[in-house]
């Protein structure tokens, strides 16, 4: 045991002071490379001589190791696991205490407290799973060059479920996956535990992620056989050490595919039973599977509609089949028809009419807008209508409408949007956050959910910058009172570089990122108007799909007089679904905020804005400078190349390029097509594109293809 140890020391001294290599992005943010400043560096090796942790379960011998790691890499020294503290001073300890508390107050089951006592920086929570948070949190803060001197602070998440969706299937593919194929080897497991599912789980505890659906919502039935539920056991062993449980999507008909029934009836006893039945294998194998997400009736997946049940009569019936296991069911309310309406309305319509009628381990996951991701749409009118239901935020976090990995967007921005949105459902102040936080219904359930933007990518996301938005998830599912612009900027620091001036230009870049995608694809509340079945480019002039609304014209309805979907009380009259105060917010065309007006107004193209702008000139102005801007994202991101390692700084540049290209295809396709409605110039002094809307068709045709 002696020669291990010293074994392990001599590596980690090896290793931190190894020369720095490429960097291919694998690492994340938990780079911890040695700190530069010699200074900086003693001062905090002297409150980390050594750790000291007196545990031997996995989930305390990963804070332990990971404190090691990091430590030993950011000091460029070895720092040894001691099992208790002793008489030494000047270390880090790690203490479950059961009865943890700060500011006079218990701790969650999660939070942690770090604090300094006896000379040694004290890292505590009630259980194992908080000092491993509290692990992460002291590493963030030497990694972030925040002093330790005098620390005492804590840290309770917000919402207890925070979870990432994954939208891979069986076969490696993924679907609206930008990455690479899927992390999960299925062909490998149980057997072939990859490296990469540990570096996973640790990425995700470092942020505070506790909860993974590792399947499309889109399912496959093959997840609940004996096969795949020894895979997905598998998988869950290395999860747990990192305090995170496995969920399965599933598919409603599973019991006619499985189980050779002649129905998947929710209400039939052969059906509940069956359920039954799967869910007891499920935990025989997985004691603490977290439970079911599922889709039904919506985009032609079965459900319990099918035989004139309600999406309640299901989601209870899979609730009522976990017994007495800690698990939970979130059924989507993701669900549309062709021909019934305003898409904007039929997920309410179908919902809120249920609320009250759920089983206590329901949770309903509503997306952020009312249609389907797009680059800015207002909350979903659920929140803040369902009182007593609570329900879960689904946020994407995979670039489907977003540029997928070629365009540098920083998300952190959007999901602040929509968390902040006051829904006004007891009053103002009724946020989303605090809606779905079960603050305002003081529910006993909270969760959250991002679609992954994860994939077999060396670097994980496609986009290298793709990472600030899977860390910004986590940050704000575990505080959503924190400043998209203070992630961007911890995010930075732990990835990119630490030199002040590089850190601000960079925040700044990310900080205004999304609101450049906008302007140059979908400004003043445009939706939807994006490449058919990929989701690809623009093509506004979209007019014949498998179904009205997969058109853009069913969403733009541009025409001579103007251009905009009407949802007041004279169009669809969606904006009914919002309380009296929201409604008074957008309910105006003149008043109503621009990044929202065409998705409730249908404004005449000589409307005067409050820009000064008409319509028409508005609309042009923001597709060029939106374009523009991404010349100023290209100039920002090639000053910080001296601080950035090359060949990081080398891909985002060449993305950037392409970029670019994309913003420019974006504004032309736009600019050309609505100006044949609007027939008047560009205002000045804007120049008109150099290509015809003819070669911008051909153009998009392309991506078309099959």
């Amino acid at each position: 045991m002696l020669l291990r140890n010293v074994f392990l020391l001599l590596l980690l001294t090896v290793a931190a002071v190894a020369p720095a290599r490429a960097d291919d992005g694998y690492r994340l943010w938990l780079k911890y490379d040695r700190i530069a400043d010699a200074a900086a560096r003693q001062q905090y090796a002297r409150s980390a001589q050594f750790i000291a942790s007196a545990g031997t379960s996995p989930t305390l011998q990963a804070a332990s190791g990971e404190l090691q790691r990091g430590l030993s890499g950011l000091l460029g020294q070895a720092v040894p696991v001691v099992g208790t503290a002793g008489s030494r001073t000047g270390g880090v300890v790690l203490r479950v205490d059961k009865q943890a508390s700060a500011n006079g107050q218990p701790l969650k089951s999660e939070g942690y407290r770090l604090f300094s006592e006896k000379n040694n920086l004290v890292i505590t929570g009630r259980t194992e799973v908080a000092v491993l948070y509290g692990a992460f949190a002291l590493l963030r803060q030497v990694q972030t060059r925040q002093s330790l001197a005098g620390v005492n602070f804590s840290s309770n998440p917000r919402i207890d479920y925070r979870l990432l969706n994954h939208w891979d299937n069986q076969n490696g593919t993924i679907e609206r996956g930008y990455a690479g194929s899927s992390i999960w080897q299925w062909y490998q497991l149980p057997e072939g535990l990859a490296p990469r599912y540990t570096d996973y789980a640790r990425a995700n505890a470092s942020i505070g992620i506790n909860g993974v659906v590792i399947n499309n919502v889109n399912a496959s039935a093959r997840y609940l056989t004996a096969e795949y539920i020894g895979k997905v056991a598998a998988l869950a062993g290395v999860l747990r050490p990192y305090g995170q449980r496995v969920y399965l999507s599933v598919f409603w008909a599973a019991p006619k595919v499985l189980g050779g029934l002649p129905t998947a009836d929710p209400l039939d006893p052969q059906v509940k039973q069956w359920w039954a039945a799967k869910s007891e294998e499920l935990y025989k194998a997985i004691p603490d599977f977290g439970g079911f997400l599922v889709k039904a009736n919506s985009e032609g997946e079965p459900g319990p509609q099918d035989y004139n049940r309600n999406h309640a009569d299901g989601a209870n019936m899979l609730a009522q089949s976990l017994g007495r296991h800690d698990g939970v069911v979130m059924w989507r309310a993701f669900v549309y028809k062709a021909g019934s309406g305003d898409r904007f309305k039929q997920a309410y319509e179908e919902f809120q009419p249920l609320d009250g009628k759920f089983d206590p381990k329901v949770l309903v996951q509503v997306k952020n807008g009312p249609i389907d991701f797009q680059a800015r749409e207002p909350f979903s009118p659920l929140f803040g209508a369902m009182p007593k239901t609570p329900l879960v935020l689904e946020v994407q976090l995979t670039q489907e409408y977003l540029g997928f990995a070629t365009h540098l967007v920083y998300l952190g921005p959007l999901i602040k949007e929509v968390l902040e949105a006051d829904t006004y459902a007891k009053g103002a102040g009724s946020t989303v956050a605090k809606v779905v936080d079960g603050t305002v219904d003081q529910h006993a359930l909270s969760a959250i959910a991002g679609v992954a933007n994860i994939g077999s990518d060396r670097n994980w996301t496609g986009h290298p910058v793709g990472q600030a938005n899977w860390y910004a998830f986590g940050r704000l599912a575990w505080d959503h009172t924190l400043s998209s612009a203070a992630i961007a900027q911890e995010w930075t620091k732990m990835t990119l570089t630490t030199e002040p001036a590089a850190v601000r230009t960079l925040t700044d870049m990310l900080v205004k990122s999304r609101n450049i995608y906008v302007r140059y694809t979908t400004p003043l509340g445009l939706h939807h108007i994006m490449g058919e079945s990929i989701h690809f480019g623009p093509q506004p002039w979209l007019a014949k799909a498998g179904r009205p609304d997969w058109t853009a014209v069913y969403y733009h309805k541009a025409d001579s007089i103007g251009l905009g979907f009407d949802r007041t009380a004279t169009g669809s009259n969606a904006l009914a679904l919002y309380k009296p105060e929201v409604q008074k917010q957008w309910g105006n065309p003149q008043t109503c905020p621009l990044d929202y007006l065409l998705w409730f107004h249908h404004v005449g193209w000589n409307q005067r804005l409050s820009t000064g702008r008409t319509l028409w000139n508005e609309l042009a102005t923001r597709y060029y400078t939106g374009a523009d801007s991404v010349l100023w994202l290209q100039k920002q991101w090639a000053q910080v190349r001296p601080q950035l390692d090359p060949a990081l700084h080398a891909d985002v540049t060449a993305r950037l390029q392409t970029q670019r290209k994309e913003a420019l295809w974006w504004r032309d396709a736009c600019v050309l097509y609505f100006q044949t409605y609007a027939r008047q110039p560009l205002p000045a002094p804007l120049a008109p594109p150099t290509r015809t809307l003819a070669e911008v068709k051909d153009l998009v045709n392309l991506y078309q293809l099959r």
